[in-house]
């Protein structure tokens, strides 16, 4: 996931084994709203926040929104040490990005597989169709008039270009506009599921579009809740084996008691 902060030293909290809390009546969805938010969906977002991210954020308008996109490109099936290594070769090689349209794909993918990582030249043709893009439709090569649209016609620019779908136009609109976007990364689409937020049926966009509805339309409020769940992610509810034992949603998550097999923590 794209330019998470590094999570803080001894962030983990270790809850004791409680009882899990009485069954509330979900509220009858809304038109168009197959998943109705629970009740203690509000409690979740409090105490991945207090867990992982006790300060609260200040928001960040990028000075060019185009920068954050590339390097949203880059972060893609990459980590994060990779992605900012090739984003700095990128800057290094070509003082302006008119200057890597013009080197064209060929040279774009040279710099990023001397940076190293993965997917090179399929990055390579996404960064150039997106300049390209931007000199024949806009003039320029700049996303900074996003700046001054609304979220939704921020939103029609940024996926009018080559290769950019919901999550990275996403990104850009949370951590380079300010605006209250909700991405979805495998980590939140995980932990979405094993909290029985989401079906499991559903497709990392339609958990995001149902984020979208039911989560707070607030920038200080889904930022925060992004990147706590995705630390939540990286350091406790695991792909492969979750430590349900030190989770601070452990008495809220139907799947601990799958994990833990009946174990105490």
């Amino acid at each position: 996931m794209p330019r998470v902060p590094a999570p803080p030293p001894g962030s983990s909290l270790t809850l004791t084994a409680t009882a899990p809390p009485p069954r509330v009546r979900a509220p009858r969805p809304t038109p168009g709203q197959e998943a109705p938010p629970p009740p203690h969906l509000p409690e979740i977002a409090r105490r991945l926040a207090e867990t992982y991210l006790p300060t609260p954020p200040r928001p960040r308008l990028s000075p060019e929104p185009l920068d954050g996109l590339i390097e949203t490109i880059l972060s893609q099936q990459n980590v994060g040490a990779i992605t900012r290594r090739q984003f700095g070769a990128l800057k290094l090689a070509y003082p302006s990005w008119e200057a890597a349209l013009a080197d064209g794909p060929d040279g774009i993918e040279a710099v990023l597989r001397a940076a190293g990582g993965g997917l090179a030249r399929i990055k390579a043709d996404y960064i150039w169709n997106v300049l390209h893009r931007l000199e024949e439709t806009r003039g320029a090569l700049s996303l900074r008039e996003t700046r001054d649209l609304g979220d939704a016609e921020a939103r029609a620019l940024l996926e009018s270009l080559p290769g950019v779908g919901p999550k990275t136009a996403s990104c850009v609109l949370l951590f380079d506009l300010a605006r209250p976007a909700m991405p979805v990364d495998t980590h939140i689409d995980r932990i979405a599921k094993r909290l029985d937020l989401t079906p499991s049926r559903w497709s990392a966009v339609k958990v995001e579009r149902w984020f979208d509805e039911v989560l707070p339309r607030d920038w200080t409020a889904r930022y925060t809740f992004h990147v706590a769940t995705i630390r939540h992610g990286r350091q406790t509810c695991k792909a492969g084996r979750p430590r349900c034992e030190t989770c601070v949603l452990r008495d809220l998550c139907p799947s601990a008691a799958i994990f833990l097999g009946g174990r105490e923590a």
